[in-house]
């Protein structure tokens, strides 16, 4: 069991981030803001996903007519990103925004960054303080210090800034392309910070070199019990974001959203087509919530025992399928039904759990 690091708690919407809360997925939006129907049309995906809170660009002040739009009709709650002007920060507070997003390095000198923690807390609202390792706060950008202190102490000087105001209900987030520095910064803050962590590799890439480092950067992390919520940063669809997050929390048994998948790597041994299988299972797990295990395995060494320790898993052999349910023998079948007849009791022991919980 991975022992968390207490936080502060606040409340981006309805959504509770830090303190004993579960760690919740984010993702960004990469529509145009000042269209939307085509950011709420993007929303709606994100949330059947699984995301749980959401975050929009506000680049100009064009943008802000459909920000408030956006705020009114959204399942979600949402989070302004706002970079350069204070002035579209201090609007989104009374356009319905849940949280801010700023990087006081960028925003300008620390009086606008004052007024825009004055704003949030007159509209009640957290302020996520995020430092990257491109936008780092004037004093300690020429230091010769290791990128992970110079996050580090970046975001601790404008945290006590802030909090020396009188405002407590702030998320800290210190992120880095490279996944060593942004581990090392996370690792300081956690011991010198009480406020709620974002946690992130940002940068990552797409979606195969992106998964990758954010899965180890995060991983390690939230093993070591740092992090109260969490984007993965991909340049693909943001709905990517939102699975690949949850399985990361998955991975680490720390939040499951549905189904877990098991399934062999393929070898000499194997005598059915396995990766079509697996790739069509896993597709159609992805509509399903309820956490039960499925094993897809494809020879005799260890498909008989992983099918037979999941929930519902199929051993195959020379072009058919063994069929276990809860550890017991149920059928054997075709290759070419092996999906079908998998799913079926995949569905049936959902419709029976699900059917006990009521």
């Amino acid at each position: 069991m991975i022992s968390r690091r207490q936080t502060r708690r606040v409340t981006v919407g309805a959504v509770a981030v830090g303190g004993d809360a579960p760690i919740a997925v984010q993702s960004m939006t990469n529509t145009d803001t000042r269209n939307p129907d085509a950011t709420l049309a993007q929303i709606a995906r994100l949330a059947d996903a699984g995301c749980e809170i959401v975050r929009v660009a506000i680049p100009h002040a064009d943008a802000l007519p459909g920000f408030a739009e956006i705020c009114a009709a959204s399942p979600l709650p949402v989070v302004a990103d706002i970079h350069f002007d204070h002035r579209l920060a201090i609007e989104a507070t009374r356009l319905g925004a849940a949280k801010l997003r700023i990087n006081p390095g960028n925003i300008g000198s620390l009086d606008r960054v004052d007024a825009v923690i004055e704003a949030a807390g007159a509209a009640g609202i957290p302020v996520r303080i995020g430092v990257n390792a491109g936008s780092l706060a004037t004093e300690y950008q020429d230091r010769d210090w290791p990128l992970a202190q110079k996050l580090f102490a970046s975001a601790v000087s404008y945290c006590e800034h802030i909090s020396g105001l009188g405002f407590e209900d702030i998320v800290v987030s210190a992120k880095a392309s490279s996944v060593n520095s942004t581990i090392e910064a996370y690792r300081l803050l956690t011991n010198e910070l009480p406020y709620p962590l974002h946690i992130g590799v940002t940068e990552a890439g797409t979606s195969l070199s992106g998964t990758v480092k954010s899965s180890v950067g995060l991983g390690v992390l939230l093993a070591e019990g740092i992090g109260d919520t969490l984007r993965v940063s991909l340049t693909a669809d943001p709905v990517e974001e939102v699975i690949v997050g949850w399985e990361i929390l998955s991975a680490l048994d720390i939040r499951r959203r549905g189904p877990e998948l098991v399934s062999c790597p393929t070898c000499g041994r194997c005598e059915v087509d396995m990766v079509p299988i697996a790739q069509e299972v896993e597709r159609r797990l992805r509509s399903m919530r309820t956490p039960v295990k499925v094993a897809v395995m494809g020879c005799a060494v260890n498909g008989p025992g992983e099918a037979r320790d999941a929930d519902v898993g199929v051993a195959s052999g020379r072009g058919v399928g063994l069929l276990f349910r809860r550890g017991e023998v149920i059928r054997k079948v075709p290759e070419a039904e092996i999906v079908d007849a998998l799913m079926a009791e995949v569905e049936a022991l959902d419709r029976e759990l699900r059917a006990a919980e009521k």
